[in-house]
């Protein structure tokens, strides 16, 4: 793993136009190169390229390779692993073969469709009668109980049944449930075979409890031969499985190639393409290009310090078991090239967050346990969607269960109770005001440990960002910016009066012969910012305005970033107070249950309040404090350091996700 964004290097190539699929494909296997368009170029050379075309459009074989997909799908057939595969000598694309091909299993497929479609129509009517009646909707529903005058209940049902709903004909009374909305044509139906409505009270009372019965059987048994139709289609697509795969892994792997060489430009008789490399591909890259061509080639390396970092993609690496972190990376956004990896940072504060919030040795088992079993279960049903606990969930549980118990230990608390002596302090004593003895025996203690926590939390991402500013020899900012040394030293300054207020028992200021002229001179500093700002402007020739506009924006740019630094750090410090609340509220909870557990007086009772206490604040609460710990990463943390301004090294390869443009 590496510290920091990965070094990066830009290939320009120039092959032989006969080599270019196998060149493709040599660097699809690779799969470390992210092409880009050459649109670099001087305008005159460019004019003289052509661009790729293609007999068949990318986005034709992205259709075709869904409809592939779909029907291994159907069956639970995986796809195959391309890497493992030798595509070197593949078949020649025949679109209109593997068209007929696809056409020939779906027509075998229709008749299984068509009747899947009405099962499920069926049972969708018969499921929003069962879910009107459990919701007590009675009002949607209209339950009819009598007898036929005119010919036979048989006839009248075959008359009814399109309607759609639940008709117990075969024994006197009759009974029929349909949805209110098809009342008048029941009605018209009823009236030609001469319905009486029952008067039997007891007979209404009975018939909606009797119809609901059948429609749970009915519903089982259409959903018993959907299944048997489903699997039934799985089997007549698997008698075709090996020609859909070998289809698929040819209609891919056109499209990847696609997908390629739409970004390459071309001469009569070569083709040039470009595209960054991780730098320790470097000499990989360059042998498998000259291997594949046999030396009939040009390459040509580029550092990425010779090209603005703004177009410079950013790869960061990290071991595989901080995936659950670099996926909260990722969804915040992708830091600038050459700065600071945030993933083994977010993993530290994320847990410690959560063990503050979340701290209890047999809960933490529970998320642990749940973690195991879901990530089990998904592996040995890959195909299966994603339920309310998702696959990233159960990968995260894996670490936050742990956490927990390592809070757990360190507090004393298994399920809310302190069953074993705390290695640190008693939580739930402290909140319950009844410890005397050790340094932490009252909540202010607790929340003054969390605004400790927070400091710390916020020094580490000023420091990471002063190291990013290094590394970008951005100088100006690492003075001036809210976030530079200028504003290290201010919040310092405040910490230290902050602490010194509060160890006089918030009685008097405290005082030091050097606290004034330190924060006069770094509020001085602040104040050049702008006057050294239009120094380096002038020099480099992009200055605006004159000395009246630079004195305005100066003042006005001082009390701002003055107002920010003041307000801003204080907000940040004090909003880790929240560690400590969800903490206390842990705790609190547990208490509160424990208590409405004793009041019945029965150890059945106790055990099932208790049960219930512990699901519900594991979810709850455990929801809460993982919610809470990401946000403090987001803008407590991440704003220190991580500017969030690069783009994402997106290699491709064959097991790149691409669609059609």
């Amino acid at each position: 793993m590496s510290m920091f964004t990965e070094k990066m290097k830009m290939l320009t190539a120039v092959v032989m136009d006969s080599d270019r699929d196998a060149v493709v494909k040599a660097l699809l296997a690779k799969g470390v190169m992210e092409f880009v368009r050459m649109d670099f170029l001087p305008a005159d050379k460019m004019a003289r390229l052509s661009s790729h075309s293609s007999s068949v459009p990318r986005a034709v074989l992205t259709d075709m390779r869904i409809r592939i997909e779909t029907l291994l799908r159907e069956a639970s057939i995986q796809l195959p692993d391309l890497d493992s595969m030798d595509i070197g000598d593949l078949p020649p694309l025949d679109m209109e073969g593997n068209r007929r091909l696809l056409d020939r299993i779906g027509g075998s497929l229709q008749t299984v469709r068509n009747r899947q479609k009405e099962l499920n129509q069926k049972i969708n009517e018969i499921s929003e009668l069962i879910r009107y009646q459990s919701e007590g909707k009675t009002e949607y529903l209209d339950l009819r109980v009598g007898h036929v005058t005119h010919s036979t209940p048989a006839e009248l049902q075959g008359r009814l049944e399109p309607i759609g709903g639940i008709f117990l004909f075969s024994s006197e009374p009759c009974i029929s449930l349909t949805l209110r909305r098809d009342s008048q044509r029941v009605s018209e139906a009823m009236d030609r075979f001469g319905w009486t409505e029952s008067t039997d009270v007891e007979e209404q009372k009975s018939a909606m409890d009797e119809a609901i019965g059948k429609a749970r059987a009915e519903k089982a048994g259409l959903e018993a031969k959907l299944s048997e139709l489903s699997q039934a289609a799985a089997g007549k697509i698997a008698e075709r499985s090996s020609e859909l795969i070998a289809m698929w892994v040819n209609v891919r792997v056109h499209e990847l190639c696609e997908h390629v060489e739409s970004r390459f430009s071309y001469t009569k008789n070569t083709t040039l393409f470009s595209g960054w490399v991780p730098a320790d591909s470097e000499e990989d890259v360059t042998r498998t290009i000259y291997d594949t061509t046999k030396g009939r080639c040009i390459i040509e390396w580029t550092d990425a310090a010779d090209l603005p970092r703004e177009e410079v993609p950013v790869m960061m690496t990290s071991p595989k078991i901080l995936s659950p972190f670099r996926r909260m990376v990722d969804n915040y956004s992708t830091p600038e090239y050459g700065s600071i990896n945030p993933t083994p940072f977010t993993a530290v504060a994320y847990l410690a967050m959560f063990a503050l919030m979340f701290a209890d040795l047999g809960q933490g088992f529970v998320l642990l346990l749940a973690g195991i079993i879901g990530t089990i279960y998904y592996k040995r049903n890959p195909l299966r969607k994603d339920g309310i606990i998702s696959r990233y969930l159960c990968n995260l549980l894996l670490y936050l269960g742990p956490a927990s118990m390592v809070g757990g230990i360190l507090f004393g608390s298994c399920f809310g109770l302190p069953l074993f002596p705390a290695l640190w302090f008693e939580y739930e004593a402290v909140v319950a005001g009844t410890a005397t003895e050790g340094l932490i025996t009252s909540i202010y203690d607790i929340l003054g440990i969390t605004i400790r926590f927070g400091i710390i939390i916020i020094y580490l991402g000023l420091l990471l960002n002063w190291v990013n500013l290094v590394r970008k020899r951005r100088f100006f900012e690492l003075v001036f910016d809210k976030n530079g040394l200028m504003g290290g030293l201010i919040y310092t300054l405040g910490i230290w009066f902050a602490f010194g207020f509060v160890a006089s028992g918030y009685r008097t200021f405290p005082s030091a012969p050097w606290f004034a002229p330190l924060l006069i001179a770094a509020l001085a500093v602040l104040f050049l910012k702008g006057p050294v700002g239009y120094i380096i402007a002038r020099r480099r020739g992009t200055a605006e305005g004159g000395i009246g506009h630079l004195a305005v924006d100066t003042i006005m740019d001082f009390v701002v970033q003055v107002l920010e630094i003041f307000s801003g750090f204080l907000s940040n410090t004090l909003s880790f107070m929240r560690v400590a609340g969800l903490g206390i509220a842990h705790a609190s909870l547990m208490s509160a249950f424990y208590q409405m557990a004793e009041m019945p007086g029965s150890m059945a009772a106790y055990i099932a309040i208790a049960a219930i206490g512990n699901v519900l604040v594991i979810v709850l609460e455990g929801l809460s404090a993982g919610i809470q710990s990401l946000r403090l990463n987001y803008y407590e943390f991440f704003t220190k350091y991580f500017t969030g301004k690069g783009i994402a090294f997106e290699p491709v390869s064959f097991r790149s996700r691409i669609s059609a443009d």
